[in-house]
């Protein structure tokens, strides 16, 4: 790896031609490919197939906690508006029944690499019933002393001793929703958050050795404006975050509910939204920090970085991750997994949630089983949305394939890519250019068969 690996260009033109709609892949096949044939009598299996050919991948563990006391306007996440900390408590008595669920199931090695709570408001538990979460999950699975262990934080709702209750459980990175400090906008999306909160809790992580900590931008709220949003960047970079996520807002009223409290004349518009992009893009650029990929940016000693430049990032249902391939067990409601060659999704709906486990059930809501096609393709889209670069012949190789004519319809797409300077095809080697790093949703693109026709693309947020 050279030393303009990490470059990045702003091209305005490329951005408006390859911005559409796409998914952010996640996963591939995305999440709405899933399909309800894929139940809970298939996932029992291929929780039961791990240890075939002494095959021994590590675990990680997603925990979704959907409830917050307050809605945020623009929250698209499965989340529910509670005050009831008793609610909690029933919630961590189902989780735990879910765990023995597949726990009984598993087959193969036990050891957790990583595990991430999300949400809604992972912080909505009670501290006894955070901690009873945890004593059950230890006890079901061997936790890796030097493993990564995530949880989501909002300020308002955790404090510093919260903090240091996290770190005992042996929680050792952040992710602190921050989106914008400038109170206009936290007004008109409903999350009044101070700067001195967010301070609080990033020292509280620091001084009881949280390795790393992540906050959370958005760009494309309501209100904001250059001035606001660049003093917002200035705090961001005063409080020294290990990583920084830069997500776009999409406004899709008509799916998420929240959203419509929103008021469309409040929005940027769309050459206002771009130039936050581009000034937020500049400033943590000359702060130090390395574009991941995508929306992230980490400090170049950060383990998302040193994962990228060694070659062991992957991406997963949290974003970039430096915990290397793993099978990811979902827990709780709506939560995604994958064991193996799968995908599996639980159900979304919270009774619903509840009657499954209650009655001895795997709570699968949907799922898929990846075909030799799927493999060969994830493969491709992971190399380019981890490391902007790929080997035609390590495909070949892992997947018994000949690249070149297996993709001969997705390289001639890329031929015009290149024209554009997004891409270079440079022998076995295909490079995302600085110019298309930006964009590489638009070129993972290429290589998805359930968007070969146009009109699939709707369904997706924008790429930029």
């Amino acid at each position: 790896m050279n030393a303009t690996d990490h470059l990045l260009v702003v091209d305005e033109e490329l951005l408006r031609k390859y911005g559409g709609a796409g998914p952010r892949y996640t996963s591939y096949p995305t999440a709405d490919r899933f399909v309800e044939g894929f139940d809970a009598a298939a996932y029992r299996h291929w929780l039961g197939q791990r240890d075939i050919g002494g095959f021994k991948r590590p675990l990680g563990l997603y925990v979704h906690v959907p409830f917050c006391d307050t809605l945020c306007f623009y929250c698209a996440c499965n989340k529910i508006a509670a005050k009831d900390r008793a609610k909690g408590t029933r919630y961590v008595d189902h989780l735990a029944r879910e765990v023995d669920l597949v726990s009984d199931a598993l087959s193969g090695g036990r050891r957790v690499a990583k595990m991430h709570w999300g949400g809604g408001t992972p912080t909505f538990l009670a501290e006894g019933d955070a901690a009873r979460l945890v004593a059950k999950l230890r006890a079901s699975f061997e936790f890796d002393p030097d493993g990564e262990y995530a949880i989501e934080i909002d300020p308002r709702r955790a404090g510093p001793g919260r903090i240091a209750f996290l770190g005992a459980l042996g929680f050792n990175r952040l992710s602190i929703g921050v989106q914008d400090f400038d109170p206009a906008v936290q007004r008109a999306v409903n999350r009044v958050q101070s700067l001195e909160q967010t301070r609080a809790v990033i020292d509280a992580g620091r001084a009881h050795g949280f390795r790393s900590i992540n906050l959370d931008l958005i760009f494309g709220l309501p209100k904001q404006t250059l001035e606001g949003f660049g003093a917002t960047l200035d705090r961001v970079i005063e409080c020294d975050p290990d990583r920084v996520a830069l997500y776009s807002y999409a406004h899709l009223p008509a799916v998420f509910a929240p959203q419509r409290r929103i008021v469309s004349a409040d929005l940027p518009s769309p050459r206002v939204k771009l130039a936050l992009m581009t000034m937020a893009i500049e400033r943590l650029g000359r702060a130090g920090y390395v574009y991941i990929g995508m929306d992230h940016f980490a400090k170049p000693d950060d383990e998302l970085a040193v994962a990228q430049r060694h070659g062991r990032l992957i991406r997963d249902f949290q974003g970039y991750s430096s915990g290397g391939e793993c099978d990811l067990l979902g827990f709780g409601v709506s939560s995604i997994g994958n064991v193996g060659p799968t995908y599996v999704q639980n159900v979304k709906d919270l009774e619903d949630y509840y009657g499954h486990v209650t009655a001895g059930e795997l709570p699968v809501l949907r799922g898929l089983e990846l075909g030799v096609d799927d493999l060969a393709r994830r493969a491709v889209i992971q190399s380019l949305a981890c490391h902007f670069t790929l080997s035609r012949e390590s495909i070949s190789l892992a997947h018994l394939i000949d690249f070149d004519e297996y993709f001969a319809d997705e390289l001639r797409d890329l031929e015009r890519l290149a024209d554009d300077g997004l891409v270079e095809l440079d022998g076995d080697w295909i490079h995302v250019t600085p110019r298309g790093r930006l964009l590489v949703r638009a070129v993972c693109m290429v290589f998805d068969k359930y968007l070969r026709r146009s009109e699939e693309r709707t369904r997706y947020s924008r790429v930029m």
